[in-house]
Parts: structure tokens; C-alpha cells; sequence
């Protein structure tokens, strides 16, 4: 199975609400899908979202690195040779983390079509559905308790609470949420990079001190602040995610060796696809730190992905991967079932994707 060219389409999905963090404001997915051609007719799919707030990866560097560098590297390889191609993946460009994930998602897909397999199984096969979390917006508190009221009507008993805007609000939603959703609801929050190491020690304290139960919060100081994340994770009296501080396998070990955090969140877009999120597990085994899978917000070909994994991995304990279920439709045919909350991984070889509803795809460019 040979590679014969990739090409390039967008992807537009609007979402039931719109999509609110400490860091943007989404309405609709606007993603680049990454479709790899092979001369034995076989079709792998990938997916990258512009997430320039947190990777850097905006739509035009997305597809000049596929187009201009990871593309070219790809055209005539045999994807039997797999782990070479994967690494023709990583080292062809720096950095761009969310462009080299879509091809790494395309390539596992081929992998497992060439070998009649699904990934999850191919990658472990640990388990063939999981339950997500779904994500409740920073607004008002009010506004946030309705949404909380909602995502438990849907049937959700796991909700991530998004806070940071404005941190002098952030007890009394997490207090709006916590009365909304009643006592038996799992809340977890995340700061999305919001708060000082100060702010956040007395927040969280806070928080525990008026009992509102919080299973733990998520990337509470920057990124960089390296420092500041070890501290707060040595005074919260909640356990502490690494999210925008975890982009590759190294970071993790950094997190690990330092005790930094507790957990670490490993998504796709960040580490670069399954090739590193596979060393980041592997990392987390070997130190008995426990692992989120999350997305950025996605449609369905890249969460689909991160499936796979999740149902391959026991070491993943908790599952972030809402993105369908924020979308108001799914256009893309085949792969995983989302059933709001429970997420059943689909047994068809590869990823299992198909294709896509008549017209949902638009088409701009290829690599021949």
C-alpha cells in the first residue's frame, strides 16, 4: 500500500452554543481535513483545528506544513514501512504539532486497514466504550448553573467547568454549578492558563473550604510557569491536571520527575498524534501517573482518534472528548458512536471513518 497524494479540505460544524474559555470564543469548528490517497484504493483520514491560542497552529501554517513539508516527505512511501514514515512525520518540520497529527491520524488509519484491524485494538485494546465529561462554559453564574442543568438532563454525571474569566467570580459559579447539578455530580474545572500561582492556591482552598467537591483542576497557572504549577501543586488541597504545560513526551517526564502535577492531559493536536501520545503513556505507565484524554474543539475524525486510544490504554482514567457532542451535527460517516455521554469505538478496520455527508466537504489543495 503505497502513498499516492494527500489532500486538503475543510470542514465547517456549528456548535448547539457557543463555546467559551479564559482563552477564546468558538461558534463553529472550521477544521482541515487531511485525506491520504494509497494506490490500492484504500483512503486514511485526519483532522487539525486552528488552535492558534494554544498550539500556534493557525489554518494557513496547518496546511503550509502539510503542503510544503510533511507532504512531499510522504508521497510514494510504502505505509508498511510504518514507523519510518511516522518519524518522516515528526521531523519534518518543527514545532506545528496540529498538521502533523492529521497526517500521523491518516497513517494509523491506512496501518490499520492494511493489517484488517481497528486501532484500538492494534494500540492495546483495553475496552471498547468509555464516558466523557462535557464542558460547561465560563459565563455568568447563572447562566452557567442553567448549562449545568442541561448537560445532567442530557444524562452527563461528569462536568468540566471552565473558569478564569474575571477569577474574583470563579467560587461563586463553581457554587452556582455545584447547587444546579446537585450533590452527586462529578465536577471538574479547568483555568485554561488563568490564574497566578497565588491566585490559585487561594481559589482552590477556597473552593475546598465551602466543600464543593472538585475532583480536580485543570492547567490553573501559564503554560511556562513551570515553577508556579509545582507550587500550586504542592499547596491545592485539589489534584492538579497539566494540560498547556504538556506538549511532548519530555514535557510529561519534566512533570513526572518534579512531581509538577498529579495527572497530565495528553491531546493528539498537542504531542503531535498517536506516534508521541503512545511514548507520553508509555511514560505515565512506567511512573504511575494517571491520564486525561482530551481534545481541543474538534469534529469527529480527530476525537475519533483520540479514541481509539483512550479504549486501547487502561493508564487513561479520564476522558475529555466532547467535541461531537458540542456540535449541533455530525457529518462524518462511520467511526465511533456518540451516545451523549457514553462513547462506543467502532470495530471496523482502521479508524473506521468512511467519508462524509454529500457536500460537507470543500475541497482547496493537494500533495501529488
Amino acid at each position: 500500500m503505497k502513498i499516492t497524494g494527500i489532500r486538503l479540505a475543510k470542514i465547517h460544524v456549528p456548535l448547539r452554543v457557543p463555546f467559551k474559555t479564559a482563552l477564546r470564543r468558538v461558534d463553529s469548528i472550521e477544521d482541515v481535513i487531511v485525506e491520504i490517497d494509497t494506490d490500492t484504493g484504500e483512503k486514511g483520514f485526519g483532522e487539525a483545528p486552528p488552535t492558534g491560542v494554544i498550539t500556534g497552529d493557525t489554518t494557513g501554517a496547518i496546511v503550509g506544513a502539510i503542503k510544503d513539508h510533511i507532504g512531499p516527505k510522504l508521497i510514494g512511501r510504502d505505509v508498511d514501512d510504518f514507523e519510518d514514515v511516522l518519524k518522516e512525520v515528526q521531523k519534518a518540520i518543527v514545532h506545528n504539532t496540529s498538521a502533523k497529527a492529521a497526517v500521523d491520524i491518516a497513517l494509523y488509519d491506512l496501518y490499520g486497514q492494511l493489517y484488517k484491524i481497528p486501532v484500538y485494538k492494534l494500540l492495546g485494546g483495553a475496552r471498547k466504550s468509555i464516558v466523557t465529561d462535557i464542558t460547561i462554559s465560563v459565563n455568568d453564574p447563572d447562566e452557567m448553573a442553567r448549562d449545568a442543568v442541561t448537560a445532567v438532563k442530557r444524562g452527563y454525571d461528569t462536568l468540566k467547568v471552565k473558569v478564569g474569566v474575571n477569577p474574583d467570580l470563579d467560587v461563586e459559579r463553581l457554587e452556582a454549578v455545584r447547587r444546579a447539578a446537585g450533590p452527586d455530580v462529578r465536577i471538574r474545572i479547568d483555568a485554561n492558563q488563568a490564574w497566578t500561582p497565588k491566585q490559585a492556591v487561594r481559589i482552590l482552598n477556597r473552593m475546598e473550604e465551602r466543600g464543593l467537591g472538585i475532583e480536580l483542576v485543570e492547567q490553573p497557572v501559564k503554560a511556562a510557569d513551570f515553577d508556579g504549577l509545582r507550587e500550586v501543586t504542592a499547596q491545592s488541597p485539589i489534584p492538579v491536571l497539566a494540560d498547556e504545560a504538556v506538549f511532548s513526551p519530555e514535557d510529561a517526564m519534566r512533570i513526572c520527575q518534579y512531581h509538577a502535577a498529579d495527572m497530565v492531559n495528553i491531546k493528539l493536536m498537542k504531542c503531535g498524534g498517536l506516534y508521541n501520545a503512545l511514548k507520553i503513556v508509555s511514560m505515565a505507565e512506567v511512573c504511575g501517573m494517571e491520564c486525561m484524554l482530551g481534545c481541543m474543539l474538534e469534529a469527529k475524525v480527530s476525537v475519533n482518534a483520540a479514541v481509539e486510544l483512550a479504549c486501547a490504554k487502561k493508564i487513561i482514567t479520564r476522558i475529555d472528548l466532547d467535541g461531537p457532542v458540542l456540535c449541533s451535527e455530525d457529518p462524518i460517516l462511520g467511526g465511533a458512536v456518540f451516545d451523549e455521554k457514553n462513547i462506543t469505538v467502532s470495530d471496523e478496520p482502521g479508524m473506521g471513518i468512511r467519508g462524509f455527508e454529500e457536500g460537507r466537504l470543500a475541497y482547496f489543495d493537494e500533495v501529488r
